[in-house]
């Protein structure tokens, strides 16, 4: 049956896209448009700049030069975020699917070249092969400006990119209608900073020819290809492959084999159903691929040169190319993420959300300094809770991404439940460290013998968990990158580099735990850790209530909810703590505290229950007059000619007040504003909002804070630091207002 399917799929879409590149290129546009049941191939409705996504694939267009200067030749591309499993397909799809093709709408006088196909990756399906992409691809096409293009205008460039995005059980057409609004200006551009480097990358090694010569032959149903001279000569390459242009040219799945001489090689392999049915009656045109490089060959029929063949066999070198460039990359990417997600889980220590836990384990280690056994247990406790809850909010995520929910890193806070639950969870945490009541030796370091070792082990792992959870509102540097890329990595990536994140979190425990000699300089256990211990538990009042007001932002009147059970498990936990401390005659207490806190529990399911509040963005952010961001405000601020200053933010996000505090807030940012006669957006994340969501994405962000910095005519924002000082904002609005 799976066979069945694949001719079927292959006869569904191979024989009219083999027929479509077999065509001339004007009529491409032509076939497609007919296959699509007489569809307009104009862009179908106005689409804004940016990214568009489906369920397999994030398609934008973007540019390789921050504009285009008159009279001159820019590079656009088309980029491919594909998702895994999914592939598109190079120029020559192989034995199934269809190749990206464009239908431009443009500017008069604007004419787009070919695309500059990068080389393929080659996708064995049993039987079959096709030729295509995976993970991410940058389709680069050269379009001519003319010269009398307008500097300081914008040129609006529109395509629709038919694709053919396919796994191994299914193939779906996706038509993606795509925009760019390309700045004009004199001069020389330097490459746009989003993509400018990675379409430069593409476009200079995409295959080109080279000045070789090549000759090709049909004898009993085999292709003789000979190539030639240029960077051939002397090459002695390990593999080689040949990619033809066209359909139907050689068998795609067949192996191919031959020799290399002193001046290039010889391949052969199974001839198409083209040549088959109707003989060599031209040359035939592809990419020649080797270990030593790739280039563009037209093959002319006619017998071999000498020197290419007698100084050793040959393969197809099958896996080699696609374990090169893709996958090369790949592991670059995530090998920069983990090490970004290991800086930002460092950095996360010394953010204000964080310190008291970690307070508390340098008290724990503090009294355990004399048994560096029980240190180097809790050390390895704490790792793996805070190892084992990033695991569980990585997997929470990327599953409910996979779902087809808009997410990123803090989606839990954007629920008035999970808040609710947070600020009863740090209530408690604070009246243990009071010592209204206790949890055992682990996390207050009372007690002796076996089962308080146990629950040692137990408080050091509970307070791993305690500390990603107070983590997770906060922000550091390095976080935003490893965390947006992770989200459109593999899983397995994807989670490696969420427990990177994790383990920088608590590598400096560890490391102390597992060091004697550091253990040693700790100060000795006495009086002053139950001071600390007491001090320390101000931290996390200040949390709870810290929580209760972003709960209040979140749900109004369900406030009041939420303060009757946090003073229901106020009571329970005194009485707890009151059976505790009297062993064998607290019976009674011990019942109080249990209805206690099943009253507590209910009114708690109550207040995460509760209906959500009316939004006021711009209350959210600072005293700065300032409007709600949507991309039509922005483009409406730029078509005024005034900078656009935006605020991502939340209210849960304690990154984001610190820095609004610090930045956002004076009157200094204030006066440059005015100045720069800017407009300030600020975007509302507190509950969820798939529309900042997404731009989020668009810059590569996982979750809050993000600044972005607008300049009238520019193409895309600056992006301001995660930690900001007001000298940045001034310096950027400045900057912006400048141009």
């Amino acid at each position: 049956m799976r066979i069945l399917f694949l001719l079927l799929t292959w006869l569904a879409l191979a024989l009219p896209t083999a027929a479509l590149s077999a065509s001339a290129p004007g009529s491409q546009a032509a076939l497609r448009e007919a296959l699509a049941a007489g569809a307009a191939p104009a862009v179908r409705e106005a689409v804004p700049p940016g990214p568009r996504r489906t369920e397999r694939i994030e398609a934008e267009l973007v540019p390789m030069s921050a504009w285009a200067a008159p009279g001159s030749t820019t590079v656009v591309a088309i980029r491919q975020k594909i998702q895994p499993g999914w592939h598109t397909y190079w120029r020559n799809q192989g034995d199934s699917g269809g190749p990206t093709t464009l239908t431009w709408t443009l500017p008069s006088g604007l004419r787009p070249g070919d695309i500059l196909w990068p080389l393929p990756e080659r996708q064995r399906l049993q039987r079959l092969m096709n030729y295509g992409y995976s993970g991410a691809v940058f389709l680069p096409v050269p379009i001519e400006i003319p010269a009398d293009a307008p500097p300081g205008r914008s040129l609006p460039l529109r395509v629709t990119a038919h694709l053919y995005v396919c796994s191994d059980q299914m193939c779906v057409p996706e038509d993606i209608d795509l925009a760019l609004d390309l700045p004009v200006r004199e001069g020389a551009a330097p490459l746009d900073p989003r993509f400018g480097q990675a379409i430069q990358d593409v476009a200079a090694e995409a295959p080109r020819p080279a000045g070789i010569e090549a000759r090709v032959a049909l004898a009993d149903g085999r292709l003789t290809l000979t190539a030639s001279g240029g960077p051939l000569t002397g090459a002695a390459p390990k593999w080689a492959y040949f990619y033809p242009f066209e359909g139907g040219m050689i068998d795609h799945a067949a192996a191919q084999a031959g020799e290399r001489g002193p001046q290039g090689l010889t391949l052969g392999v199974a001839a198409g159903r083209g040549l088959t049915t109707n003989g060599l009656n031209g040359p035939v045109s592809g990419v020649l691929s080797t270990d030593r490089g790739a280039w563009e060959i037209t093959a002319e029929p006619g017998a071999a040169p000498a020197g290419v063949a007698g100084d050793g066999v040959i393969g197809d070198g099958e896996g080699a190319q696609a374990a090169g460039s893709g996958r090369a990359t790949r592991l670059a990417d995530f090998a920069k993420a983990a090490l970004f997600a290991l800086l930002g889980g460092l950095i996360l220590n010394l953010m204000p959300c964080v310190f008291p836990i970690l307070a508390m384990k340098a008290a724990a280690l503090s009294r355990a300094a004399h048994e560096p056994a029980e240190a180097r247990r809790d050390g390895l406790a704490f790792l793996a809770g805070v190892l084992a809850t990033f695991l569980v909010l990585a997997g929470a995520l990327l599953a409910l991404r996979a779902g087809g929910q808009a997410l990123g890193w803090g989606f839990q806070l954007q629920s008035p439940g999970v808040i609710a639950a947070l600020a009863l969870l740090m209530l408690a945490v604070a009246l243990n460290l009071s010592g209204v009541f206790h949890v055992g030796a682990g996390l207050q370091g009372a007690g002796q013998g076996p089962l308080a070792r146990r629950r040692g082990a137990a408080g050091a792992f509970f307070t791993g968990v305690l500390a990603v959870v107070v983590a997770a509102p906060c922000t550091a540097p390095f976080m935003a990158f490893a965390l947006g890329a992770a989200l459109f990595m593999p899983w397995p990536m994807a989670l490696a580099v969420f427990l990177m994140l994790g383990l920088g979190l608590a590598l400096p425990y560890v490391l102390i735990s597992l060091n004697p000699r550091l253990l040693a300089r700790l100060p000795r256990p006495g009086p002053w850790m139950e001071t600390l211990r007491n001090l320390l538990a101000f931290p996390m009042y200040g949390a709870a209530l810290w929580l209760a007001w972003v709960y209040g932002r979140q749900t109004g009147d369900g406030l009041a909810l939420l303060f009757a059970a946090a003073l229901t498990l106020a009571l329970a936990l005194w009485l707890y703590g009151r059976a505790q401390a009297s062993p064998g005659k607290g019976g009674a207490a011990a019942v109080a505290a249990l209805a206690a806190v099943i009253v507590a529990l209910g009114l708690g399911f109550l207040a995460g229950t509760a209906s959500p509040a009316a939004s006021d963005p711009t209350a959210t952010a600072s005293r700065l007059p300032s409007q709600p961001w949507s991309d039509q405000a922005v483009k409406a601020a730029l078509a005024e000619g005034r900078p656009v200053l935006v605020n991502f933010t939340a209210d849960w996000c304690v990154t984001c007040k610190v820095n609004e505090g610090a930045a956002l807030s004076s009157t200094r940012t204030a006066e440059a504003l005015k100045q720069a006669n800017a407009v300030y957006l600020v975007g509302d994340w507190t509950r969820r909002d798939d529309a900042v969501t997404a731009e989020l994405q668009r810059h590569g962000r996982s979750g809050v804070p993000l600044y972005l910095v607008y300049a009238p005519g520019g193409a895309e924002p600056r992006i301001l630091p995660q930690l900001l000082t007001e000298g940045v904002v001034v310096e950027a609005l400045k900057d912006a207002a400048a141009r």
